[in-house]
Order: structure tokens, then sequence, then C-alpha cells
């Protein structure tokens, strides 16, 4: 990878991704839908075989307690959140379980992740999976590269390749499309590897991180924390239905909405810093002479010229272009507010 643009080959082609450290939890029985509708954000009920969504689960306070992407199979509910809080949602939703037919299982340690990224990521994924079609049954080789190219965000489908079974949901992220791979921990070497033959770059998690900030894209523990209401994250119009019906944390959001326009104590922007010095997370932000904010995440920005940081301002400061200072040590940074997501 060219060590002067990190990531700029997976923007022209594509790359490759460990997720493995993620938390995949499986939820079965006739159930299943119903259940996690009453507890998450997003519409789960409504959701047809081979479909999915961005969710969350809040407290009562609308305080956030995960992210999570939920991924209805057609015989299970596959969940993949952050490994860190995977245990907390095993343990509120078995609590939660009473005479419904839902049934709760971690596949974390049994199933692991590849994400592919870029303009070619449905063609890589297809090549990787394809890899072993001497030894996968008649017709399916042929039939991977269009099931998958046909993906729109958060469907899914499982394929029987490289003599298993692999789940494809088309999750797109880093600024760019993405496909999850999710199979047995025994051929995550093999998907791995296929989907570099074909032509994709390892990214190194440096360099997701950096493509992650670059795009705009807060992660939960980092950017968003179990202090964060979704509206202050921006994360409301993908991660929350309006009109599911109940849920813990509704009250909450709905108020925001209709009562206060959306406005919230503090947004999430991003922060273009001039000079050369990267902020570091807890850096507190300044505008005419008030602490206003702090810095969650930050990198050195090459296709930006320069320091790039995510962090929470005042809502009166959230506007673009807006010029701040950032406290970084002994130094004050000058830096210009970017509200988000970024124009495309």
């Amino acid at each position: 990878m060219n060590s002067t643009r990190p990531g700029q080959i997976v923007r022209q082609t594509a790359g490759v991704i460990d997720r493995g450290a993620r938390g995949r939890i499986v939820v079965r029985g006739a159930d299943r839908k119903t259940f996690l509708h009453a507890l998450l954000t997003n519409d789960i009920a409504g959701l047809a075989p081979g479909s999915g969504c961005y969710a969350a689960l809040l407290t009562p306070q609308g305080r956030m307690v995960a992210d999570m992407h939920v991924f209805e199979t057609g015989d299970v509910v596959l969940i993949d959140c952050v490994r860190e809080v995977k245990d907390t949602l095993l343990q509120k939703f078995d609590a939660l379980i009473f005479s419904e037919d839902v049934q709760l299982g971690d596949l974390s340690d049994a199933w692991g992740c590849v994400g592919v990224y870029g303009p070619e990521a449905a063609r890589v994924a297809s090549r990787a999976l394809e890899a072993g079609r001497d030894a996968a049954p008649a017709g399916i080789a042929g039939e991977t590269a269009g099931e998958i190219s046909a993906l729109e965000p958060y469907d899914n489908v499982r394929l029987d390749a490289l003599g298993d079974v692999v789940v494809v949901a088309r999750v797109d992220g880093l600024g760019l499309p993405g496909y999850l791979l999710f199979a047995s921990m025994g051929l995550m070497a093999q998907i791995g590897n296929a989907a570099l033959a074909a032509g994709a770059a390892l990214v190194e998690p440096e360099t997701a991180e950096l493509l992650r900030i670059e795009a705009g894209e807060p992660a939960f523990l980092v950017d968003m924390t179990t202090e964060t209401i979704p509206p202050e994250a921006g994360i409301e119009s993908s991660a929350v239905s309006f009109t599911k019906g109940c849920f813990p944390g509704q009250e909450v959001i709905v108020r925001i909405r209709d009562r206060g326009h959306g406005r919230v104590a503090q947004r999430l922007v991003a922060m273009g810093v001039s000079g050369t010095t990267v902020p570091s997370a807890g850096d507190r932000v300044w505008y005419d002479a008030k602490e206003v904010g702090h810095v969650t995440s930050a990198v050195q920005s090459p296709s930006r010229g320069g320091p790039l940081a995510l962090g929470y301002v005042r809502r009166d400061v959230a506007e673009d272009g807006r010029t701040i200072t950032i406290i970084c040590g002994e130094a004050h940074l000058d830096a210009t507010v970017f509200t988000l997501p970024f124009a495309k």
C-alpha cells in the first residue's frame, strides 16, 4: 500500500479488513423478530428474510447501550456488534425472555467475519467465495457473483461456498460499498487469502481507522458511549424508526424531534485542524473563550492535507466553517468545524 496515501488503493479497488474481533449473537425461535422489535430502535418485525438494518438498544433515558447490525437470514437473526458490549446485550435480552419462543446464542468465537470494502468489493467478495468452486456443489460458483452484486444495503444471502455455509451481508462503511462475510472460524484465513488473491489490499487497523474518520463515521465506545443519545451522534435517521411503536428510550427521542425540533445540547462534528499536530481523544474544544466540547478520535489525514478529528461541540457551535480552538497539551490548535455527514 502506498505509504504516503494509506487507504488510497481501497478507494480505487478494494480492501480486506479482519472483523473477527467483533461480537456475533444469534437469535432463534418463532418470536425472535417481535421480541427484538420491542427492544431495539429500528423496525425488526418488518424485516423480510434476507434483509436487515442498523439499530441500537437504549436505556429508558434514551442513552445508548449498544449499536448493532441486525440481519434476518430466514431462520435466525444474526446480530453484529462491538464485542465489548456483546455480553451486556446477551444478559439484557435473556432477562427479558418470559414466555416467548426465543433462544440466544453466542457465535463470537465459533464464527469469524471479514469485511471487504471499495468500488470493486462485490467482485472481490464473489471471487473469494468462488475460489473453492471445484469443491462446491454444481451451479453454486456461477451464481455467487450475481447474488452478491444484487444485494442492497443490509440485504444478506446465505451461500454454500468453500465447502461450508457463508452469510454475506451488504453493509457499506468507511464511505465505501462494503460486504461482511460471516463463516466458521476455520474458513476465515481461506476467505481472506482468496480476497487478497482477487486483488484486494490488506487493510491494517490503523488504516481502517483513518478511513473511518475521513468518512465521518462514529464508532461505538469511541465516538459514541453509554452517555450518548442517538441524535447527538447523528445516527437517528439510520438507526431509529419513528413509526414502529414503543421501544425503551422512545419518549426521549420523540420529544427531541417533536418538542425540541431535533435540537440537542451537543452534536458530533468533524474538525479540520491547521498545522501538523494531531489532537488526542479527550482534548478540549474552545470557542469564544469558553469550553464547548471535546475530541473523540483523530488522525493525520493525507486526503484532507492535515489532521482531522471527530468530536462533540455545543449545538450553537456546530456550524460549517466555524473556527474553533483545540487545546492539545500546551498547544492551541486552530480548527474548522464540518457538520456530518460529509457531503458526498
